[in-house]
């Protein structure tokens, strides 16, 4: 029996291998109609691999098939793994208060309710693990220049996903420069981590609005932007647009992330269009 032959039998053996089952949620039957379907190809490879006959370079092309069989299915593993996870994972509690006043002339208090890292990690690692899920993160900073922390998630399985976020150092309430660094560092993973999963935080308890709720953006943080969108060639009209303000000093404090966010997708979206292009 030829390669070619073994796998389109293979194929017809679908039906017998995937028995009609009830109706279940695309979450639930995709992985594991694939995974189903995937055994069954890679059991016939394994046939073909053990035929003396087969040329180095029909093994060649079998082992590559192989590799993509088994990456397609560690990526569907990969995404029934979130979805589930997500559906447990709660809101988020806020559980840190920071309330000062502000040494500047006129500017308003300090005073709102955050979720600190140890939080996030506190509801999500549980879930995460029983999901066969981690997190990890790889941070990128030079002295002076802002600093991006990437959080990766990865499924027992191997497939693995990032999100890329960046801030320049946060040097607010007289910190110093490793105190600046560090600030920013927690900052991100905690957002990375956070928008990684799709994940929302509470409402503040009290409903009381903060300086954060009304404060701009700090000098530093609109060069950081400008830089980037100049940088990047991004229609900076079209960016305004987007957050509603007519300059970048208009942009809320507390969108800050979200701008760099946005950039952030714009950037890869570029790059998967131009990888498409030159596929």
């Amino acid at each position: 029996m030829t390669d070619a032959t073994a796998i389109h039998n293979a194929e017809q053996q679908k039906q017998e291998i995937v028995p009609a089952q009830r109706w279940t949620p695309p979450s639930e039957a995709a992985p594991q109609s694939y995974v189903s379907e995937s055994r069954a190809i890679l059991a016939t490879i394994e046939r073909i691999a053990l035929d003396p006959s087969i040329s180095l370079e029909k093994m060649d092309r079998i082992l590559a098939m192989q590799e993509r069989i088994m990456e397609r299915q560690a990526r569907m593993a990969f995404s029934a793994a979130i979805a589930d996870a997500k559906a447990e994972i709660p809101v988020i509690a806020k559980n840190k208060h920071v309330g000062f006043e502000s040494k500047k002339e006129g500017a308003a208090k300090t005073d709102y309710w955050h979720e600190d890292f140890a939080e996030v990690a506190r509801t999500v690692d549980p879930i995460l693990g029983k999901h066969g899920l981690s997190y990890r993160f790889r941070t990128i900073g030079k002295p002076g220049e802002p600093v991006t922390v990437t959080c990766i998630i990865a499924h027992r399985e191997g497939h693995e996903e990032e999100n890329s976020l960046t801030a320049p150092h946060d040097a607010s309430g007289n910190k110093n420069p490793i105190q600046a660094i560090g600030s920013t560092l927690t900052y991100l993973q905690r957002y990375s981590l956070k928008a990684a999963l799709g994940l929302a935080a509470g409402n503040d308890d009290d409903g009381v609005a903060s300086s954060a709720e009304t404060s701009k953006v700090s000098v530093e943080q609109a060069a950081a932007l400008a830089e980037r969108i100049e940088k990047n060639v991004i229609n900076l009209d079209k960016f305004l647009a987007v957050f509603k303000i007519a300059a970048l000093a208009d942009l809320p404090a507390k969108r800050f992330a979200d701008a760099m966010t946005e950039i952030d997708l714009l950037l890869a979206y570029r790059a998967k269009k131009a990888k498409e292009h030159q596929s």
